[in-house]
């Protein structure tokens, strides 16, 4: 596509996928970036000089269509995901969960699937997906989505010995509490429920995200920065946050 290196980025509209654009092109990459909101991703896409197409990680033609638009791939950043819902097992939504484990993990699954040739004809390939703190351990009534992060972070691992030998890097970002859209869409809108949930301390932004993906991405080509898990100072872990009165 140009001289740079290409980065794909899943999820690039907003939030993590955003600023993870932004970031890979102050260090040299041209990002493709890929999601459904068009207006969104055109603009961004203008202002870091990258390329914005469309994408629908839970929709295959629309995987293959983006595959098949992007030639030569260096680096690809699997962030597209998300949670829907917030009610323990014996109330849960099927629904919610079936969308859950399509756009985190199966969406994981054919963008790895798709671009996986040009990014080990490229000789130096990476892949960075952000998986969260809840890949790591349950967390009462959110069954659904630490199910699908468990799963995704499972799918991203087991590359890790399968592609052992070969130019490819991989990386899983695990996030704690990020400030960013993702409880507004957990909340189906609702701004009150998704202001609570950062109530009283300082969470992540997305940029402290992008920061830790573009520093993984140009370590030299014989580091492998396996797993990296980053939450606020004021969070333990899954169920435990220190918040101000």
């Amino acid at each position: 596509m140009t001289a740079r290196p290409t980065a794909v980025v899943t999820g690039a509209s907003s939030g993590i996928g955003a600023a993870t654009a932004r970031a890979l092109a102050a260090a040299g990459f041209h990002v493709v970036l890929g999601a459904r909101r068009m207006d969104r991703l055109t603009a961004i896409a203008k202002e870091i000089d990258g390329t914005a197409l469309p994408l629908d990680v839970t929709d295959k033609a629309s995987v293959a269509a983006f595959v098949e638009a992007v030639p030569e791939c260096r680096l690809l950043v699997n962030n597209a995901g998300g949670a829907k819902g917030l009610e323990p097992v014996e109330e849960a939504d099927e629904a919610d969960w079936i969308w859950m484990y399509e756009v985190n993990v199966l969406g994981t699954l054919r963008l790895v699937q798709g671009l996986l040739p040009t990014l080990r004809a490229s000789g130096d390939g990476h892949i960075v997906t952000v998986t969260s703190i809840a890949a790591l351990q349950p967390y009462d009534k959110g069954a659904g989505y630490t199910g699908a992060k468990h799963a995704q972070a499972m799918l991203h691992r087991t590359l890790r010995g399968e592609l052992l030998g070969e130019p490819i890097r991989l990386t899983e970002v695990a996030p704690g509490m990020v400030e960013t859209e993702f409880s507004l869409v957990r909340f189906a809108g609702d701004q009150e429920k998704a202001d609570n949930v950062y109530r009283g301390l300082t969470p992540l932004t997305a940029e402290d995200v992008a920061d830790v993906i573009a520093f993984a991405a140009t370590r030299p080509s014989h580091v492998n920065l396996d797993q990296i898990v980053l939450k606020p100072r004021a969070q333990a872990d899954a169920m435990r946050a220190h918040r101000d009165a």
